[in-house]
């Protein structure tokens, strides 16, 4: 199994980036959030990987750091969610933001992902509630101020994907609702 890959990213589109290590290019599915700082890096990359191998087909699938990939292989110990779900689930929002999500049993957050119907959303919770009961750390005040703050953003006029990105940059430090307001709209505001 491919665990991880150290390389110079010498591709990327919408959805992958390719990876040469000592000539030989892999090409990788990432996150949007893995996108995006692999496209302003330079030098050397180093992403954590899944390979999911299948009957046609043998993807990568690579997160920046070992906590999204943990999370990414517990999504994919649900039944129905394949890795291409799973990896559209952790674009959505930061692994704690999933985590507090699935712990308060919000279903509706994660039917915000394409592909992801109200029975997938119950099934993931369900299953992965007693899982990630277990894992301390998760604020559910940030998660809620989060909610907040998108619906917040979106009255506003922004669209739910600017929204999303601009609270995703915020830092964690920012907990509650108006301070995660405020720094999301000076982000906008650039």
């Amino acid at each position: 199994m491919i665990a991880k890959l150290t390389g110079e990213i010498v591709e990327t589109n919408a959805t992958s980036v390719v990876v040469d290590v000592s000539g030989v290019g892999y090409r990788v599915f990432v996150t949007s959030d893995a996108l995006n700082s692999l496209k302003k890096e330079s030098g050397a990359a180093t992403l954590h990987t899944h390979l999911a191998v299948r009957e046609n087909s043998q993807d990568i699938y690579g997160f920046t750091n070992k906590d999204e990939l943990v999370f990414f292989e517990l999504l994919l110990s649900v039944s129905g969610i394949g890795p291409k779900s799973a990896l559209a689930i952790l674009s959505l929002s930061s692994v704690e933001a999933i985590r507090s999500a699935v712990l308060k049993g919000d279903t509706s957050y994660l039917t915000k992902v394409s592909g992801i119907g109200k029975k997938n959303a119950e099934k993931i919770v369900l299953e992965l509630s007693d899982k990630l009961g277990a894992i301390e750390g998760v604020s559910s005040e940030s998660f809620q101020g989060d909610v907040d703050a998108l619906e917040a953003l979106t009255t506003l006029g922004y669209s739910q994907n600017e929204a999303r990105d601009a609270l995703k940059n915020v830092p964690k430090e920012f907990e509650s609702t108006n301070d995660r307001l405020k720094e999301a709209l000076k982000s906008l505001g650039k």
